[in-house]
């Protein structure tokens, strides 16, 4: 007899490429019975409202907001099945930072599902970046 899977899977499927250069997984398959924790988009503005004109920089302090969103429910980055990535004026330079920086959080390579969509503004003056999650709470 087979075991149920209870914990959520990423997977790559044979015949699509390898997306894991791009730091991304092509699917996720969450069972049954886990919560899921939905996390707003979150910017590169510090908790008093500061933002940096530097890419990089707010993408760091959006990773930060977002780590602080999901210990608050006692998760980590290892929990996020799903990301949703909003760029200003995206181009290959900022996917490389993006590559770079994701990789340091997700170092197994074990990376969520995520779409990156160029917008040409965000929420305030000055955002570069905007990123929400999709974590799993397991039961």
């Amino acid at each position: 007899m087979e075991k149920e899977i209870t914990a959520p899977q990423l997977i790559n499927p044979a015949g699509l490429y390898d997306p894991t250069p791009n730091a991304y997984s092509h699917m996720a398959v969450v069972p049954a019975g886990n919560t899921l924790v939905y996390i707003s988009g979150q910017g590169g503005e510090t908790a008093d409202g500061n933002l940096v004109n530097d890419f990089r920089t707010q993408l760091k302090q959006a990773f930060s907001n977002l780590a602080t969103a999901l210990a608050a429910q006692g998760l980590t980055f290892r929990d996020v099945v799903k990301q949703t990535t909003l760029v200003v004026d995206h181009d290959e330079h900022k996917l490389k930072i993006l590559g770079e920086e994701t990789t340091l959080i997700w170092t197994d390579k074990k990376f969520p599902v995520n779409t990156l969509i160029p917008v040409p503004r965000l929420a305030l003056d000055g955002m570069l970046i905007e990123i929400e999650m999709l974590a799993v709470k397991r039961s």
